[in-house]
């Protein structure tokens, strides 16, 4: 999602919605390679790891052809598949702008690439992240529902003052969400299936808690940006994540301005553990 602050508007940018031309014959060559050695790495180690909706997405969309993906080759497909687009953005972009075009089948994905010593992090979004992360599920008729719906309620949560509650939804699903499946936990998170480390982390390593995913747990719930998970949340299916935003949120939200937050290393006694954590990770960032 954006930022709470937001940059200047550059002069090439479309004033009513962010968006860039994503440029890409003026991708250098070395940053194709850079895109490979990085789409590669993820592949390796993502199988067994990412859902299979994610996997079919890489297969339909693929992302390896070329280097970097052009916009202009992925979109006839994607929107043929479930109505999205991808539109290139320069950067992070104002929270309405987001969820306008969420609402209106359009992901906002960076145009630049990481350099090669942020291989392994890198903070802000680029194109690694939003196309290889994020675009491979917008294939599937289930999820490209949710976003939608999501990019909907986002609109209104701005007009009710609820964009933490929504945020946290948006980090532990669609960044950092796990999927409960017949052979074991799958990701279906972006800032996942874009991590390297963090693959292998949120699913195999005995820190994180991993729990059962409830709409309102999850919205009392904060999150942290400069560290691994602390906990996860499994869906028991995409499908019943895409219903649970059909609904009105409006008394979730008179409901949680009673509530406290739930500390991110805190199980309650009435979560559904699937996996108990040992909290190493907590314990080393409150350390720092």
């Amino acid at each position: 999602m954006s930022a709470i602050r937001i940059p200047e508007l550059p002069s090439t940018v479309h004033p009513a919605d962010w968006t860039v031309d994503q440029a890409w014959a003026s991708y250098r060559p070395d940053e194709h390679r850079l895109w490979t050695t990085l789409y590669e790495r993820q592949t390796n180690l993502l199988a067994g790891r990412a859902c299979d909706a994610f996997l079919n997405g890489l297969d339909v969309l693929d992302l390896h052809r070329s280097g970097i993906p052009d916009f202009a080759r992925i979109n006839p497909e994607l929107q043929k598949l479930t109505g999205w687009t991808i539109v290139a953005v320069a950067g992070l972009v104002p929270d309405a702008v987001f969820f306008e075009h969420l609402a209106n089948r359009r992901f906002p994905a960076g145009q630049f690439l990481r350099r090669p010593d942020q291989i392994d992090y890198l903070q802000e979004p680029d194109i690694f992240h939003d196309v290889f992360g994020h675009v491979p599920m917008l294939t599937d008729p289930l999820f490209a529902d949710y976003m939608q719906a999501y990019g909907q309620g986002g609109l209104r949560a701005l007009h009710r003052g609820q964009l933490h509650h929504l945020a946290r939804l948006y980090w532990y699903t669609v960044e950092f969400g796990l999927l409960q499946t017949d052979r074991g936990l799958r990701i279906y998170g972006a800032g996942i299936l874009s991590s390297h480390s963090e693959s292998v982390f949120a699913l195999e390593d005995p820190s994180p808690n991993r729990l059962g995913f409830d709409l309102r747990r999850v919205m009392r719930t904060p999150y942290r940006i400069d560290d691994f998970q602390q906990v996860y949340f499994a869906t028991p299916s995409i499908e019943a994540l895409r219903d649970v935003t059909l609904r009105d949120f409006g008394p979730l939200y008179d409901s949680l301005e009673h509530c406290e937050d739930v500390a991110i290393e805190a199980v309650l006694p009435e979560d559904v553990v699937l996996t108990p954590g040992a909290t190493i990770q907590a314990r080393r960032a409150a350390d720092q």
